[in-house]
């Protein structure tokens, strides 16, 4: 299993929110630069990197700051927040961002994220962010009355490279993980799935661990220290 260390970028810093509210923000450090070095200095394998200011203004509004931190580390960073068109993919890419995560087109215009994952195979990823079950968009916004399964299911066939499942109840809260609903997708489709929100604790990744879950996403226990990113890795990469 993977932990992929969260880097969520607003107005330039590196901040951790509740629930996805944009009102409930704590800032970690000024330096999401310095961040990204240190998580790949102690180990992690890939970085996750949440652009929150372009999923709220649904257009990539850090580009240069994801760029820079894609050419800073030795490590894949994958990106999601505002990717609403082929442009915003196709540059990431070319910059040197390994991977890319589309969430509100891909239940808005499916079609058009059909087209996408066949002209980039194995280079996006799915974002899933759940609220009650249903799928949430706009930046967590807004919620619409399609289930999370359902959604992953209209896409298994297709060559992604995975699924970020996000329960946004437990985003933020540390108060561990949804997983019912993990374990559910997970048998549900063939993809790999990358469980993130409300991991706080190293129970919590053995217990991902024991599902099979191929990776998982740490943000808040991380920067609060109350998960350290090498025992972490330890677990995740026993093999017992």
């Amino acid at each position: 299993m993977q932990i992929l260390p969260a880097i969520d970028i607003l107005n330039g810093k590196c901040v951790r929110l509740k629930q996805g509210d944009y009102l409930l923000e704590t800032q970690y450090s000024e330096d999401p630069l310095e961040v990204a070095r240190r998580w790949s200095l102690l180990g992690a394998e890939m970085l996750h990197v949440v652009d929150l200011d372009g999923a709220k203004g649904k257009r990539p509004m850090n580009f240069d700051l994801v760029v820079s931190i894609a050419k800073a580390v030795k490590i894949p960073v994958e990106v999601g927040g505002g990717i609403r068109n082929e442009l915003a993919i196709r540059d990431y890419l070319l910059a040197g961002v390994e991977r890319v995560v589309v969430g509100t087109l891909a239940l808005t215009d499916p079609d058009w994220f059909r087209q996408m994952v066949m002209l980039y195979p194995h280079r996006l990823v799915l974002g899933i962010d759940a609220r009650g079950g249903r799928v949430a968009v706009e930046g967590w916004s807004e919620t619409s009355g399609v289930g999370a399964v359902e959604l992953a299911r209209q896409f298994a066939e297709l060559p992604l490279a995975a699924i970020v499942y996000t329960d946004i109840a437990k985003d933020g809260m540390l108060e561990g993980p949804n997983f019912d609903e993990i374990a559910t997708i997970q048998n549900a489709i063939p993809l790999p799935i990358i469980a993130s929100g409300g991991i706080s604790t190293l129970e919590d990744v053995k217990k991902l661990k024991s599902l099979n879950i191929p990776a998982c996403i740490i943000g808040k226990a991380l920067y609060e220290e109350k998960i350290k990113l090498n025992d972490a890795i330890k677990i995740a990469k026993n093999s017992k």
